[in-house]
């Protein structure tokens, strides 16, 4: 089949229309016609995090956009983006070094959350600080210390956003004496319908933030809603829950140009 669209991640490897070529940091190591190809194609689909920015830096297109994976798992630039973008977001700060960890408590009080900013995901790395004794064991962690405001909820919103459209949104409801809504930690999906403000804060978050494939999370609390974080590598059990195949809606998003 010729024409097909190009892949190097592995995403859609099983679907004979995707001309999926697999990641290899050596670019030498592709054969000619792979390097020809790479280099022709007005599109490059999951070029995987080793190659996003260099595709982006040659001014080639992307999916999913270089942003989305300079943003994956860092929450802490995250942060950064929704304050400088006036995305409302839980008041966070950062604490780097054992002189500003000290200060943690002039700024917060319990019970608070704490959170280990880089490479953590599906609930973990995540901490209710209630008291001094649980704040002295989570700095025996090493690196910066994120700090994020307790806004007591049961429940918050995963809402999947591929291109520039919501494909999934969902309830995520904490299993009982449970802080974490996360499924992989215990939490029940429900479809009831979701806030239409909640939804559009996630689609203005997106679109602030240059991001094309994400799982938004967002909270209501008092009447507000806040954008807790992005994740681009969200897990698929809701689309399952919800019958949907997410491997060939992406098949059919990137084959109708729709991403």
């Amino acid at each position: 089949m010729t024409n097909r669209p190009l892949a190097i991640g592995a995403r859609l490897k099983q679907f004979e229309q995707i001309n999926t070529i697999g990641l290899k940091p050596n670019f030498s190591d592709y054969p000619q016609h792979i390097q020809k190809q790479i280099k022709a194609a007005k599109k490059i689909f999951y070029p995987t995090a080793f190659y996003a920015d260099l595709f982006n830096a040659m001014g080639k297109q992307t999916f999913p956009s270089f942003h989305t994976y300079k943003f994956a798992v860092d929450k802490i630039k995250q942060s950064a983006a929704f304050q400088m973008s006036d995305i409302p977001h839980p008041q966070t700060r950062v604490f780097y070094g054992e002189n500003q960890k000290t200060e943690i408590l002039n700024s917060f009080d319990f019970p608070f959350i704490a959170k280990i900013p880089r490479g953590s995901a599906k609930g973990c790395g995540v901490f209710l600080i209630r008291t001094p004794e649980d704040l002295a064991q989570f700095l025996v962690i090493k690196g910066p210390a994120y700090i994020q405001e307790y806004l007591p909820i049961d429940r918050d919103m995963r809402i999947i956003i591929i291109g520039k459209k919501i494909r999934l949104a969902y309830w995520r409801i904490a299993a009982e004496n449970n802080f974490k809504t996360n499924i992989s930690q215990g939490g029940a999906i429900s479809f009831d319908p979701l806030p239409q403000k909640a939804l559009d804060l996630a689609l203005v978050t997106a679109q602030k933030c240059q991001w094309d494939d994400v799982g938004i999370d967002i909270i209501e609390h008092e009447n507000k809603f806040y954008v807790l974080e992005g994740n681009m590598k969200y897990g698929t059990k809701g689309f399952k829950a919800a019958g949907i195949d997410y491997k060939k809606l992406l098949l059919d998003l990137v084959l109708n140009e729709e991403i």
